[in-house]
């Protein structure tokens, strides 16, 4: 399982892994657009919105933004072509 890992990490450096690394970059950066503006939000809401005013929403808007993002990440990479 290690060797596998490592091997992916290798091939991933030199730019093997995947078949077009570009449509990989630009889901990737999509993907982290998304949750950084979702973060954002939910803590503007929180805070302005709601009224929230403890250290206790940007914990929240965290955990709602990691959420989020990581549940769209299969969605975003489902069409992946490894090489």
């Amino acid at each position: 399982m290690w060797d596998m890992a490592v091997n992916s990490m290798i091939l991933f450096a030199r730019g093997k892994l995947f078949k077009n690394l570009g449509s990989v970059m630009l889901k990737a950066i999509l993907g982290i657009l998304i949750t950084a503006i979702l973060f954002v939000a939910t803590v503007y809401y929180l805070s302005h919105g709601i009224g929230w005013t403890s250290v206790g929403h940007i914990y929240a808007s965290a955990f709602i933004a990691a959420l989020i993002g990581g549940a769209i990440q299969p969605f975003l990479f489902k069409d992946l072509k490894y090489a």
